[in-house]
């Protein structure tokens, strides 16, 4: 399946202001399924630099500098990708033990993961659920993330959030409702409770009416024997070939597609425009 994806972002403001350095994240982050084709990216007013980058956890990033004043920021971009079919369940748990939970990741790994779980604590509101989805599952590690997933789909109720940060887990159980990054934040917190490193994932998902026009976010959680595996929890499904990462962080604050400040005279403000296109090449 070969996908065409075209991105545009402009932002407007109310009077002349000049841009601070901003940071993209608005080039595939390929997994071994897929392939580039083609890649351009634009800015308006036309960068006087713009570099790109390795970010600290291998996003490829771009860092973006416009010396002149404006009240129009335009990022756009446009790429074509291969995508092949893959099953995400398609892989040997390694060691053995840990297809079930509880386990502890193996030897090196291990001891930074407790460092991971130590400086992120997780509230007992989602420790408590964590537990029932664990006992429903019978504490086997994909039938317990296949029914984190299915829970927060049909147990939550969908709303579209453009700008903002993700609320805390605890929130979003608490609203039982939220934007599919407040439902990954509280996937990853799910996951934690029971000793499992998960992940932030931003990016694109074809075929999804829902989200057709705008950016998506999963999780992906870190497997012994299958390393990190996706699942949507918005959707309430195992990743396919219909998805295509952007960035992924361990906080999910640090891959927003554009971010970036300005400055301006006081009251100045700022209106975000997005338009996202995602179709199949036939």
């Amino acid at each position: 399946m070969i996908l065409e994806v075209e991105h545009r972002l402009i932002y407007r403001y109310s009077g002349f202001v000049h841009l601070n350095p901003h940071y993209f994240y608005l080039t595939p982050n390929l997994t071994p399924y897929q392939r580039l084709l083609s890649y351009e990216l634009s800015v308006l007013p036309q960068a006087d630099k713009l570099i790109r980058n390795i970010d600290q956890e291998g996003n490829i990033q771009h860092v973006c500098f416009v010396n002149i004043d404006t009240r129009l920021f335009e990022i756009k971009t446009a790429f074509t990708i291969e995508s092949s079919n893959f099953n995400t369940f398609d892989f040997i748990f390694f060691p053995f033990e840990s297809a079930n939970l509880p386990f502890r990741y193996p030897e090196k790994l291990g001891r930074y993961t407790d460092i991971y779980f130590a400086v992120n604590p997780v509230n007992p509101t989602v420790q408590a659920l964590s537990t029932q989805l664990a006992e429903e599952a019978g504490y086997s590690t994909i039938d317990f993330l296949s029914g984190v997933a299915t829970y927060i789909s049909k147990n939550f109720r969908y709303i579209s959030r453009e700008r903002g940060e993700a609320m805390k887990p605890e929130e979003t159980l608490r609203l039982g409702s939220g934007s599919c990054r407040d439902f990954s934040v509280l996937m990853m917190a799910l996951c934690n409770a029971h000793g499992l490193v998960a992940r932030f994932v931003s990016g694109y998902l074809f075929g999804s009416d829902r989200h057709e026009h705008d950016l998506h976010a999963w999780v992906e959680v870190f497997l012994p024997g299958g390393g990190w595996r996706g699942f949507d929890p918005t959707e309430g499904q195992s990743v396919n070939e219909n998805y295509i990462a952007l960035a992924n962080s361990l906080e999910p604050s640090g891959v927003s597609p554009v971010r970036g400040s300005f400055r301006g005279t006081p009251g100045v403000e700022s209106e975000l425009e997005t338009y996202v296109s995602i179709r199949e090449k036939v």
